[in-house]
């Protein structure tokens, strides 16, 4: 199913600060939230909404702002540059690199041995051709200095319908084009955090400020103890284990050893086709909304613990029908089947990224005039509350309910990239491991999964 952008859409300022905030070895930035109005080709519907959550960044001597969206899903800084002269450039800032005291050239790749500073990245909607750069880069006053890629070409669709510069990409370091691409890898080693972490809180509520904590968990967000879970290890994204899918608590045996990534830049949640018709089939979700205040809790057992969706999560509802939110995303082995958590997942539960110990952290977030949803150990006999200790060191061994992965088998099994020379420019040409995923699901921001998985292998 295809989704169109509409031109018209709500813009909700949460805060009134813009810079971030410090917390003594930690900090935090806040972010604004995006409503984007979508349609349905072919139907008549009255549209759905999607939420994009959006932080500011600063790039270069003197500093030039940028309004990004920071993404687990990927892995590199990526905004507009000068020699951009498409509409999906003008309508947005642009790096200025003449006017920058600091900007250094950057190598993004080698092929056949001649190194290039100019890439291009395809997705399945869209393309980028760039350069590779390095410069002071600073969130909320914390700089150092990092690659990035300066777009000196952007396709018309879908970026010119993107109301943000670019992407600020959260993903492992491995996503990155390499470790000084990698922004949590800068900060993390010109810096001294609390610890090497990050955590996200995202809010709908007009009345909280959404934030990314980098180097401390924000304790007052979380509803509930915070329980680790080990990386898998398989795609090169913070991705974890599905245990099973339940309903009301109640195990379906549907989604044995399944895999899942979070990803804050995606607005919806998706799976794989075959799992998802399953479910749509277990939900029987009406299309005139006649059985949704009857619909079951939908769980997906992570970590030993059920993560509740209540039905407003999974189902898209209007003045007058209802369709569950659940859409298909078909990654082949041995990259899939794979799951995406996007912003529905992390609104109700914060999360934690520890890529030093190879796990993620969860928790049931904290709502203003919310009562919390329960935390419950997928074995237990009655709904009580999960104690896990709260305990966010970062230890050697990976301990507190985390098993270290192999940091080799995340570079060797990330996605593949085609690498391909070109004889006017040679540019290192990246493709997209989920091109036609992104065709399929076209849920970033509403528009295509955009900058998810522009992910490259380190060159040799």
């Amino acid at each position: 199913m295809l989704f169109i952008l509409v031109a018209s859409s709500a813009f909700l300022v949460l805060i009134d600060k813009v810079s971030a905030e410090r917390l003594g070895n930690a900090v935090t930035v806040p972010l604004t939230r995006r409503i984007l109005t979508e349609e349905i080709i072919g139907t008549t519907s009255e549209g759905r909404k999607k939420m994009a959550y959006f932080g500011e960044v600063t790039v270069g001597t003197p500093p030039q702002k940028f309004v990004v969206v920071y993404d687990t899903g990927s892995g590199n800084l990526i905004v507009p540059g000068s020699e951009c002269t498409g509409l999906a450039c003008r309508m947005h800032e642009q790096f200025r690199e003449s006017e920058s005291d600091t900007v250094l050239p950057s190598i993004c790749g080698m092929f056949n041995g001649r190194t290039s500073d100019r890439m291009k990245i395809t997705f399945g909607t869209g393309h980028i051709h760039g350069r590779c750069l390095e410069d002071e880069t600073c969130i909320g006053g914390l700089c150092t200095s990092a690659g990035f890629i300066a777009a000196t070409q952007m396709s018309k669709h879908p970026f010119s319908h993107f109301k943000f510069d670019g992407i600020m990409g959260l993903g492992l370091s491995s996503l990155a084009r390499s470790k000084d691409f990698s922004i949590m890898h800068q900060l993390s080693s010109q810096h001294t955090f609390k610890q090497p972490i990050f955590s996200v809180f995202l809010s709908e509520q007009e009345d909280e400020t959404s934030e990314v904590t980098f180097g401390d968990v924000a304790k007052e967000h979380m509803a509930s103890d915070l329980f680790w879970v080990p990386l898998t290890g398989v795609s090169g994204y913070w991705e974890v284990k599905i245990e099973d899918i339940t309903l009301n608590g109640r195990r379906q045996g549907v989604c044995e050893d399944c895999r899942v990534a979070v990803d804050t830049g995606t607005s919806m949640l998706a799976g794989p086709p075959e799992i998802m018709s399953h479910l749509r089939s277990l939900l029987n979700v009406q299309t005139d909304c006649t059985n949704y205040y009857k619909l079951p809790k939908l769980g997906f057992i992570i970590g030993g613990r059920i993560l509740h969706l209540n039905p407003s999560d999974y189902v898209s509802r209007t003045s007058w029908s209802c369709r569950v939110s659940l859409m298909n995303l078909n990654i082949p082995p041995p990259r899939g089947p794979l799951f995406i958590f996007g912003i529905p997942f992390l609104q109700r539960y914060y999360s934690v990224y520890d890529e030093p110990n190879n796990r993620v952290g969860f928790a049931v977030a904290h709502h203003k005039g919310q009562v919390p949803e329960v935390l419950v150990e997928s074995d237990a006999a009655s709904f009580e509350v999960t104690q896990a200790e709260l305990d966010v060191e970062s230890q050697a061994d990976g301990s507190n309910n985390a098993v270290a992965a192999s940091l080799a088998a995340n570079v060797q099994l990330k996605p593949d990239v085609e690498s391909q020379p070109d004889d006017s420019d040679n540019v290192y040409e990246v493709q997209s491991p989920f091109a036609e995923a992104e065709q399929l699901v076209q849920s970033k921001t509403g528009s295509g999964r955009g900058f998810l998985a522009a992910a490259a292998q380190l060159a040799e």
